[in-house]
């Protein structure tokens, strides 16, 4: 696949005619699309469960108050048993792919051991499960109009209110999301 196609670092936003529960007003971010089809983490589906809860199930000791109000996210429907973490790019950890310079995303126990003590990334939202696409399966859905692609923001991923992220990353676009149409237009 040609570097200039591909969506890697960046936003897919879900269209709202894109009705799958899945996906219904999702953000992904895009760490990895090639040939081979693409992955990317869900950042505005917070669920219940909350970081320290985690931590817990885990067996990792806690030092760091900060984290009780700390949410964790949906990544999306693939591999709900698994955790992913997207965070900002200073160290790199026992399993981590570096998505763009300053955005990684990391699979591996000893981040969420650092982050439990205080000395992980500056910025990080963990995930359980992940967002797939087989070979061309994305391409065909943006084709079809369910999905907005745009670059990514940290701040979109990492600071904004979670129910301002679908917004916003359209607004990166210039375009309000809510008054797009559902209907492909082909010329």
């Amino acid at each position: 696949m040609d570097p200039k196609t591909s969506l890697t670092n960046h936003f897919l936003i879900a269209m709202p005619a894109l009705t799958d529960p899945n996906f219904f007003h999702a953000v992904t971010y895009i760490c990895e699309h090639n040939e081979e089809g693409a992955m990317g983490i869900m950042v505005n589906r917070p669920i219940e469960l909350q970081l320290t809860d985690v931590f817990e199930q885990l067996d990792i000791k806690v030092t760091d108050e900060n984290l009780s109000e700390q949410h964790v996210y949906i990544g999306g429907p693939v591999q709900t048993d698994r955790g992913f973490v997207l965070h900002t790019a200073t160290t790199t950890w026992d399993s981590t792919l570096k998505v763009a310079p300053e955005i990684s995303v990391t699979t591996s126990r000893d981040i969420l051991e650092a982050i439990a003590t205080g000395k992980g990334p500056d910025q990080a939202l963990v995930a359980l499960g992940y967002a797939g696409w087989g070979p061309g399966q994305l391409e065909g859905e943006i084709a079809e109009n369910a999905w907005l692609s745009g670059p990514a923001d940290n701040n979109i991923i990492f600071q904004l209110e979670n129910a301002a992220r679908w917004q916003a990353a359209a607004d990166l676009l210039g375009v309000d999301i809510n008054l797009m149409s559902g209907d492909a237009g082909h010329a």
